[in-house]
């Protein structure tokens, strides 16, 4: 340095004192002098002192500072506690003492607090940090504000630093939190990814970089600085030409030292890997901050528990924290107050800079005065609109926005251009990509439903193995708040294994299961498959004797709730689940065993024991449907039940970031087989419920993430119709999937789940055949076969002679188009064990499978249900099939729930068909007569009458026993007969009772 300064003497005596030399020269030997400083000391030295603060507090995961600890404020201001993103120094808050956060917010009159986490790579058991680390620390800090201060903190937070802040919130529920403020911090995270990558890229690469790469490795301070200017190249080169080009100028560099220090070496950290890959599988794969879900402490988590105010920094430039995932927050906490403070600038200068100095922090100070009833509403702070729907592939960073933003020069306005053109590339091709995303999905799956034969080893034990295998730490069941991973489930099954065979289960043994649906109840099952038994699923109620008889059942797995009734069968009980704080008598002498007080580590596995060596010929599980006389009892071989897992995984397109609401009970095949194995087949996590409880409902999807609720029947009326549901229009289901469901509760349901949609499905336990209505275009109906189901075919059938209609060659007809049908399902090799195999049935040498239940098919193909063979009403008239009978009536906006059955009155049955109504208010005469004019004339009910109650099945299916065993109802004014001359419906009498009851049928009945 000094023999530049004598060079410049020696020029100045030499006597070349021109300005036009003297200029140019002087600011090169300033540049050099410069130059050699920042070489040799990493920067210039701007005699720039920080701002005093305190370490209050010193754990291993982080230190507590208390700026301007000494200053009347700390006695007297409101706390705010400022938490920086993961990657990035606490100081980001204090890059410059006049300018900086901490600094105006202590002469706003605030009493400003920093979270410093430290550098994991300078901290004991930095790489094992986890994001639930980082949530319960800052939940801990909260505590310790409030408890110092005595007063209710404002939580502020920088780009993750804000995500933290929202989770935190909502993992404590807004205790002692006054509000939240967040900078550039995204939420919805897949509205608007950096760089436009596509969603089913970024899902795909954030799930694969989380679970074979971050579980490796983490990343060090230098690469999260090399990846934040990567994100931001132009500004990066623009700032490095403009430190160069001024660099003769050391009194305009001053100012801006600190930042450029701050960004290009010292405010950056290490991330752990396990924090980046719970970033990557929660936020960005699956985007739980919006949907709700994410697991915090084994605990499943919604910012939709936010109800303290919040305030969000948007910047309208900012390619980070774009303004589309940062206005995520509206959506996610529905019962907060959003407030939003938008402003030019980038992701950096929402926090450091000039336009920072200028608004970011004194509208936070002017923010905290409002909230604290200390001044008004900070001009510029707005509450924050619902989003709006956007175009494919927007950011809500506008063009224009962009384009002023970075015009310094040519070359930047040429990149942007570039990158405008390539977003409309990527949206182009961004439909054709989603579409394969969903190939990708299905065609492995039905790849190996195709490759599946008789001797090949699958079941529910094994599928829960295999998916242990793959992802051990990923989530597995939701239950009561608390998240169990796929090794925590796979042992628990393993030590109920234990138990069951020290109590002596053995492989092919039916073991009854008789459990309300809880995890313990889905670990009972698999632990008789992971042995080779058969699980017996025993619905409640009166046919339980019956069921233990056709289930030839030997033992019977229960819980504390149904162990009175399991012993009262005389069977052997292993009492299973139910918390830790349960207290069971066990009686003496009594054939009880507690498998949750048996010491598993004390058993010895015999020599046979092999886990899952169920094949997909063999009998898995037996089901029961119907009750009374109608009772039937259903073999489920591994392969059907494989069948409809991958069936099901497939045709809802479930995936890892699904969480599928289990509301059927584990007895119904809704339960069995859609919910438990469509959500192992997909990897989705699978919530269960303390039972149907529409308060609880609304919590818990909102608290889970739940994007997709099972049902059965007439379940979800129940929750329709209650007034403690409280779900609004941001809800994160979007599908809801099972069997039996009306069109009138279907409609209803989509109305006030919008969007969702609702997946109808057929699963027959003979023939292996699986129909669903995928596209829900055609309200009713059943759909089509699902691939990898049997073949299916409608054989002519005539319900009257309970027989197949043949054509001239003797062969079965196949139903034309309207015609009904017996429904069939092609023999295969897997479907061994089903009851009743037809052969020759349309050609010689075929063989099927044939159902109980008669169906039409549409011109399109689509069938719909019509009713059980055996159950189909045979009038004078003709047959009247009840599904589409109860199916026209549920229609009715007025009716409830609608049951059809059959009547003795003389020497004829009749059709009855009862419904209930909604709010009390009976259907007219004429919405009766309109409703029924859509199916034929023949099958139309011979009286419809409103009655106060039907009851319902284990299953929720309503039930006609009773109503049958009353025989005729007794005309009233909400009772209605049709009238063979008119074919309209008229008020029932007493004279028309009278002429049914003795016989007398209008032979006019039969042309109706």
């Amino acid at each position: 340095m000094s023999d530049f300064v004598r060079a410049a003497d020696e020029v100045r005596f030499v006597g070349l004192g021109s300005e036009s030399v003297m200029g140019p020269l002087r600011r090169v030997v300033a540049a050099a002098q410069n130059g050699l400083e920042v070489i040799r000391f990493g920067g210039l030295e701007t005699g720039a002192t920080p701002s005093p603060f305190q370490v209050v507090a010193r754990t291993p995961m982080y230190r507590l500072r208390r700026y301007f600890p000494e200053a009347d404020t700390a006695a007297t201001g409101i706390p705010i506690v400022l938490v920086p993103p993961m990657m990035m120094s606490a100081d980001v808050y204090d890059v410059t003492r006049d300018k900086g956060a901490v600094g105006m917010l202590h002469a706003a009159g605030l009493d400003p607090w920093v979270v410093d986490f430290g550098s994991p790579d300078q901290e004991e058991g930095g790489w094992q940090r986890t994001l639930t680390d980082h949530i319960v620390a800052l939940d801990e800090i909260v505590d310790r504000v409030h408890d110092y201060t005595g007063r209710n903190i404002h939580l502020a937070g920088y780009s993750q630093g804000g995500m933290f802040c929202y989770q935190a919130a909502a993992y404590r529920r807004s205790r002692n939190i006054a509000s939240l403020i967040t900078f550039g911090s995204p939420v919805d995270t897949l509205a608007a990814l950096p760089l436009g990558i596509p969603d089913a890229v970024a899902i795909r690469g954030a799930d694969f970089l989380a679970d074979h790469v971050f579980n490796r490795m983490a990343i060090t301070g230098w690469m999260a600085r090399t990846g934040f200017q990567f994100l931001d190249p132009i500004k990066t080169v623009r700032a490095r030409l403009e430190f160069v080009m001024q660099l003769h100028d050391r009194e305009a560099l001053l100012p801006r030292e600190p930042q450029r220090r701050f960004l290009d070496t010292e405010g950056w950290v290490a991330w752990s890997g396990p924090a980046v890959a719970d970033l990557l599988r929660q936020f960005i794969a699956h985007n739980r901050m919006v949907s709700g879900g994410f697991v915090i402490n084994d605990r499943a988590v919604t910012l939709a528990d936010i109800t303290c105010p919040i305030l969000a920094f948007v910047g309208e430039v900012d390619d980070i924290g774009q303004p589309l995932a940062v206005r995520g927050i509206r959506k996610a906490s529905p019962r907060a107050e959003v407030f939003e403070y938008c402003l030019r600038a980038g992701h950096f200068g929402l926090v450091v800079g000039t336009s920072a100095a200028q608004h970011t922090w004194p509208a936070v100070g002017e923010w905290v005065l409002w909230r604290e009833k200390q001044g008004d509403r900070p001009v510029g702070i707005v509450p924050m609109a619902a989003p709006e729907p956007h175009a494919e592939g927007e950011t809500g960073v506008s063009v224009t926005s962009r384009l002023t933003h970075t015009a310094a020069t040519i070359a930047e306005v040429g990149v942007e251009v570039g990158k405008g053109i390539a977003e409309i590339a990527a949206g182009t091709v961004r439909g054709a990509r989603e579409l394969s995303g969903e190939a990708a999905r299905a065609l492995p799956r039905l790849a190996r439903l195709g490759q599946i034969q008789p001797r090949t080893r699958i079941s529910v034990g094994s599928l829960l193995a295999e998916q242990g295998r793959k992802a051990a730490d990923r989530e597995c069941f939701i239950f009561d708040d608390r998240v169990y991973t796929y090794a925590a489930v796979n042992r628990r099954i393993d030590n109920v294994v234990a138990g069951l065979i020290h109590s002596g289960v053995r492989p092919g043994m039916h073991v009854g299961v008789l459990m309300e649906t809880r995890p313990s109840a889905m670990a009972a099952v698999a632990a008789v498959s992971r042995i080779g038994g058969v699980s017996v699923l025993l619905p409640p109620g009166s046919d339980l004797d019956e069921t233990l008889r056709l289930g030839t059942v030997e033992k019977i797995v229960t819980d504390p709730e149904n162990l009175p009734t399991a012993v009262a069968t005389g069977l052997p009980a292993l009492v299973l689940g139910g918390g830790d704080l349960r207290d069971i008598d066990i009686e003496p002498g009594s054939d009880v065993v507690d498998l949750e007080r048996l010491d598993t580590t004390t058993v010895e596995l015999p020599g046979w024991y092999v886990p899952d060596p169920g094949t997909a010929r063999e009998l898995g599980f037996i089901l029961f449907t119907g009750h009374g006389d109608s009772l039937e009892m259903k073999l489920i071989t591994n392969h059907r039940w494989a069948l409809s897992a991958f069936g099901t995984a497939t045709a809802a397109a479930l995936g890892r970031g699904d969480t599928v609401y289990c509301l059927a009970p584990l007895h119904h095949s809704s339960g069995l087989l859609v919910s438990l194995g469509g959500a192992l087949a997909g990897g989705s996590r699978i919530a269960l419920s303390r039972g149907l409880d529409p308060a609880r409902f609304s919590d818990e999807v909102h608290r889970y993430g739940v994007t997709v609720v099972t049902y059965t029947w007439a379940m979800l009326r129940e929750i329709l119709d209650s007034p403690s549901l409280h779900i609004d229009d941001i809800h994160p289901v979007r599908l809801f999937l099972g069997s039996g469901m009306t069109p009138g509760l279907w409609r209803r349901t989509m109305e006030r789940f919008t969007p969702a949609q609702v997946l109808e499905f057929y699963a027959s336990t003979e023939g292996a055949i699986v129909l669903a209505n995928v596209s829900g275009a055609k309200v009713g109906s059943k759909g089509r076969a699902l691939p990898g189901s049997a073949d299916v075919r409608l054989a002519a059938y005539d319900p009257v002679g309970r027989r197949f209609l043949e054509d001239e060659r003797g062969f079965v007809r196949e139903s034309a188009p309207g015609e009904v049908g017996l429904l069939l399902g092609r023999q295969s090799a897997t479907t061994d064990i089903s009851a009743g195999v037809m052969r020759g049935v349309f050609e010689a040498g075929d063989d099927w499978v044939p159902t109980e239940n008669l169906f039409r098919r549409d011109t399109d193909g689509d069938f719909w249900l019509l009713d059980n063979k055996r159950t189909v009403i045979l009038t004078p008239h003709g047959p009247v099939y009840a599904q589409p009978v109860v199916d026209a009536l549920g229609a009715l906006p007025r009716v409830d729930l609608v049951v059809a059955y059959d009547v003795r009155a003389g020497d004829a049955d009749l059709a009855v068909a009862a419904c209930t109504l909604r709010e009390n208010k009976a259907p007219s005469v004429v919405e009766i007569t309109a409703a029924l004019d859509a199916l034929p004339p023949a099958e139309r009910p011979d009286v419809v009458h409103v009655v106060p109650h039907i009851p319902l099945g284990p299953s929720f299916r309503p039930i006609a026993d009773t109503l049958r065993a009353q025989g005729l109802p007794k005309p009233t004014v909400r009772s209605w007969y049709a009238d063979p001359e008119t074919g309209t419906y008229k008020r029932f009498t007493k004279a028309v009772v009278a002429r049914l009851e003795a016989g007398i049928v209008d032979a006019g009945s039969t042309a109706r």
